[in-house]
């Protein structure tokens, strides 16, 4: 099902992918490079519905308009702010998420909104080649159970960058968008599977 929302930088559309008698709702956002049809928002829409978990994949306004550009991340956090009733209306606990630039408004909003923990899809830990310009504390300053899942030739942050006590799963050979390369002995359906049995197990662990 997919619903309309109305947010301050436009309409916004909710991509619902319900359990049923779901424990708990996984709200994701996508990253400035792309859409709700990322291979990882994919994945877990498909796989996490049969244990119990609805998926909603959020596609900001900017996306829905046809814009090729993201707008600024207050603009972001605003938007993902507005419709975040919406999901939590449904009842229940709400992890936020998203991939890449998603993760980040994910970070920074999570607290404020109310949900339970954060799940981060390739945290841009840094631009590439620029390790100086870390974002660890958005990451940090969540202040909530996270996981991030990371691509171990992710250009934007290896696995082995991130802050010691980090909670992450590396997925093999996977880049910043869990591609890997057609040689890579995991193959794309097995990268898929690493990041969709690693997010239920973790979100199965939380509490309430």
């Amino acid at each position: 099902m997919i619903q309309t929302a109305p947010t301050p930088a436009g309409d916004a559309r909710i991509h619902w992918f319900d359990a049923g008698n779901a424990k708990l709702t996984l709200a994701l956002g996508h990253g400035a490079g792309g859409g709700v049809e990322a291979r990882d928002l994919r994945a877990l829409a498909a796989a996490l519905p049969e244990r119990g978990v609805t998926v909603a994949l959020v596609e900001q306004p900017w996306r829905v308009a046809g814009k090729k550009v993201a707008p600024a991340p207050k603009t972001l956090d605003s938007a993902w702010t507005a419709l975040w009733p919406v999901i939590a209306g449904r009842g229940g606990p709400v992890v936020a998420g998203g991939r890449s630039a998603g993760a980040r408004v994910a970070c920074r909003t999570a607290k404020e909104l109310g949900a339970v923990a954060v799940l981060a899809l390739s945290f841009p830990l840094h631009p590439p080649g620029k390790p100086e310009k870390s974002r660890a504390e958005e990451l940090t300053g969540a202040a909530l159970p996270a996981l991030v899942v990371q691509g171990a030739k992710d250009p934007f942050g290896r696995p082995e960058e991130f802050p010691p006590g980090t909670r992450l799963v590396p997925v093999p050979d996977g880049d910043h968008g869990f591609a890997v390369p057609k040689k890579a002995a995991i193959g794309q359906d097995g990268a898929l599977a690493v990041i969709t049995e690693a997010v239920a197990e973790w979100l199965a662990g939380l509490p309430g």
